[in-house]
């Protein structure tokens, strides 16, 4: 996966899919902050938060870099293209999406107890100039336990059906390189990392000590969203960022 910049927004992208890329950093230059939602805007109204916030600091739109989302349910593979085609078209708006290639980075996960009526924003990055030395931060996108990318997602899907504890471990293992593999074209690796998300409604304990703890992915804790991934069959989430400033609005 090849690494591009997106000079009007001020960072690198890690190239995936069209509906969100593997990763983002910011370029020399800028740094990237985190902006929690106080409360879940469905999605279009989430967007004008976001040009609203942007216009506030003097910001282009194309300085969004990354998003994480909430969704009632999980989707059939049709149902998430056919988000997805939604989603894009204000960032094509916007000037950042442009011939199936999206820079922008993303979760997108489907809460269990309480879950949005419609796909919602909960949070998003974005890129302000800064003249503090070293990197800016960086996000990895959110990735399930499929394997390599495109297709219908059952037969990438490791351990299909199986939320037994050496199911989840596989799981775990799998979704832990994806974030390695990230990180590492960006230039980032775990000792880096100031956040690292997780998402499912299963058992994690039998995981947490020896592939989470011990391997170094959460060197700042461990956030447990009781959340399912966006894609039916999908048991198990993961995130990661490494950024300076995260704020709520």
């Amino acid at each position: 996966m090849p690494v591009q910049p997106f000079a009007p927004g001020g960072y690198r992208f890690l190239t995936h899919a069209f509906q969100y890329s593997g990763g983002v950093a910011a370029e020399p230059g800028f740094a990237i902050v985190r902006a929690r939602l106080s409360r879940l805007l469905p999605l279009q109204a989430g967007f004008d938060a976001v040009e609203a916030h942007l216009k506030s600091l003097g910001r282009p739109f194309q300085a969004f870099c990354a998003c994480e989302l909430r969704s009632p349910a999980q989707f059939t593979d049709q149902g998430f293209i056919d988000f997805n085609r939604i989603y894009v078209q204000r960032l094509e708006k916007w000037g950042i999406f442009r011939d199936d290639v999206n820079p922008v980075a993303r979760s997108n996960v489907c809460p269990e107890i309480s879950p949005p009526a419609e796909p919602s924003l909960y949070a998003f990055c974005y890129t302000v100039p800064t003249a503090a030395p070293g990197p800016g931060g960086f996000v990895a996108a959110g990735s399930g336990e499929a394997r390599g990318e495109g297709g219908a997602y059952a037969p990438r899907i490791v351990r299909l059906g199986d939320q037994s504890p050496d199911g989840m471990r596989d799981k775990v293992r799998l979704v832990v390189e994806v974030m390695g593999e990230r990180m590492a074209p960006l230039g980032f690796g775990w000792g880096d990392v100031t956040a690292t998300q997780v998402y499912t409604v299963f058992d994690l304990y039998p995981a947490l000590a020896g592939d989470i703890v011990a391997r170094g992915v959460a060197p700042a804790g461990l956030t447990w969203h009781y959340c399912r991934p966006p894609v039916q069959g999908l048991d198990f989430e993961m995130d990661v960022r490494g950024l300076a400033r995260e704020i709520t609005i």
